[in-house]
């Protein structure tokens, strides 16, 4: 009993010590929200005040588990993401009862399906397509969909290392983004196109200048297919990319030639490109150091400014013309960027993506340079609507991202990525297991492929590249859909359009 009674009283005295320490602890916060001078809603309503902040940040939590339904959050809503995480451990994507997308919102796809589609033995895999026909070394790339870029720095070690073993196994490209060559992009054996941003990393002199005898060494590599010169990308047009100083270690200091622990700004532009003409001459130079096909990655502002860039080809020739176009819609993410650049810069590659290749087409260049089309293009119909459109190739980052495991926290500027994705924590890099990962990567790549085959066999034609823009009907303002074709008709006769397109 004396001791039952001693155990209350330890047990009383110890929530009397809590309790005087919360007691001070909110007498002390008290006292500093009252002082301050920086928050109006601390001042006015001191500690009280505080649980704002806290119910915001816990709000988008909340919002993502508990209440968005699966079509209503952005960047990527549940249902595209479930896609994805289902695609990666290899189970079927098959659902039942019916359809959660609402068909009826203005910009919507709907696949036109053939009334006698061709038999399943009649249904045929896609075939490479060269890349750089006139390069010393051009390139038959054996898939439509790839992995776009994403820089050492701005992702993991693992998170590199399980997309290149991913890439190799399902026979697809991995592009490096603009932070270099990394031991660990050559690791797993995949095909590689090498980024040249503004700032040049890896392939740089002293100067900041392009260091020809680095871009030989470079090229050197059997596994580094392309180099993609990077003029904008979506997510911030006009905008540098930015490393924060958290991620430069002495490793990515040592691969993209900068000061560790400072952040890392590229300049908004190449220096030495002010036009179109200047544009083709480093193409033209590169190319002819490399040996191997060169383009160039943008995002459109306006598509009668490249108006120039095709007359400049016509004037010098086809030979000059890069060997393929990388598209950015002005939706495309990255790790980190200014607000306004990406929520209000850039045209959107549902529209940009059209222009161009109607252009392209128009100036008689078709077979010369090769379309890629990227941002938020990551379930099969995001992937086969832009070869309707006339893509050749379609690029994903956030895709692959959520098959490696990102789960959308949106900590990537931060260093605190939770799924070891984005950050150079070890602690937190340690959930990345490149072994199982990597698979995770190839499942989706071939998911992919495989959905956007089958798209293509429904619509009656025996393989993705076929498709055209009479296939893919798109809704209207009012909730009828129409036919690509009549609001976009195309340049190219083989598309089976005999209209022009439409301004």
């Amino acid at each position: 009993m004396t001791n039952a009674v001693s155990a209350l009283e330890v047990l009383a005295l110890l929530f009397v010590l809590l309790f005087g320490l919360v007691l001070a602890m909110a007498v002390v916060l008290f006292v500093i929200d009252r002082v301050q001078s920086k928050d109006a809603i601390r001042r006015n309503y001191p500690v009280i005040g505080r649980f704002r902040e806290l119910f915001s940040k816990l709000g988008e939590f909340f919002r993502q588990y508990f209440f968005a339904m699966d079509r209503e959050e952005m960047p990527f809503n549940r249902a595209q993401r479930d896609w994805v995480y289902n695609s990666t451990e290899g189970k079927g994507n098959t659902i039942a009862f019916g359809s959660t997308r609402n068909l009826s919102i203005p910009g919507t796809a709907i696949f036109v399906n053939d009334t006698f589609p061709p038999l399943d033995d009649q249904f045929a895999l896609t075939q490479p397509l060269v890349i750089g026909p006139l390069c010393r070394t051009p390139y038959a790339a054996p898939s439509f969909f790839n992995i776009s870029g994403m820089s050492y720095g701005a992702i993991s070690r693992p998170a590199v290392r399980a997309l290149s073993r991913g890439a190799a196994k399902a026979g697809i490209w991995m592009n490096t983004g603009e932070g270099g060559l990394s031991p660990y992009h050559l690791e797993g054996g995949c095909d590689i196109v090498f980024q040249i941003g503004t700032a040049k990393y890896g392939a740089r002199n002293v100067e900041g200048g392009l260091d020809d005898d680095k871009l030989v060494s470079i090229a050197a590599h059997p596994q580094v297919r392309m180099f993609e010169i990077k003029l904008a990308q979506g997510a911030k047009p006009g905008k540098g990319g930015i490393l924060p100083g958290a991620k430069v270690n002495e490793e990515i200091a040592g691969i993209r030639g900068i000061t560790v622990g400072q952040d890392s700004i590229s300049p908004n532009r190449h220096v030495e490109v002010a036009d179109f003409a200047s544009l083709l001459d480093m193409v033209g130079h590169i190319r002819e150091v490399t040996g191997k096909p060169v383009g160039f990655k943008t995002v459109i502002g306006s598509s009668d400014a490249y108006e120039t860039l095709f007359e400049e080809i016509t004037k010098r020739g086809p030979e000059s013309a890069p060997d393929f176009i990388t598209i950015d819609g002005g939706e495309g993410g990255t790790g980190a960027a200014p607000m306004p650049l990406m929520d209000l810069v850039g045209m959107p590659i549902r529209e940009a993506l059209l222009r161009i290749v109607d252009m392209r087409d128009r100036f008689g260049l078709k077979d010369r340079i090769r379309i890629i089309a990227s941002g938020k293009l990551v379930n099969p119909s995001d992937v086969a609507w832009a070869i309707c459109a006339g893509a050749d190739f379609v690029t994903s980052a956030r895709g692959f991202m959520f098959s490696l495991g990102c789960i959308q926290a949106l900590k990537c500027n931060k260093n605190t990525c939770p799924t070891g994705i984005t950050t150079h924590d070890p602690h937190l890099q340690r959930g990345l297991v490149v072994k199982e990962k990597y698979v995770n990567v190839a499942n989706y790549a071939k998911s992919i492929i495989k959905e956007v085959e089958t798209i293509a066999h429904s619509v009656g034609v025996a393989e993705p590249r076929l498709m055209r823009r009479r296939h893919v009907r798109v809704v209207q303002a009012n909730g009828e859909s129409v036919v690509l074709r009549k609001l976009r008709p195309s340049w190219d006769p083989s598309m089976g359009d005999d209209q022009r397109p439409l301004g």
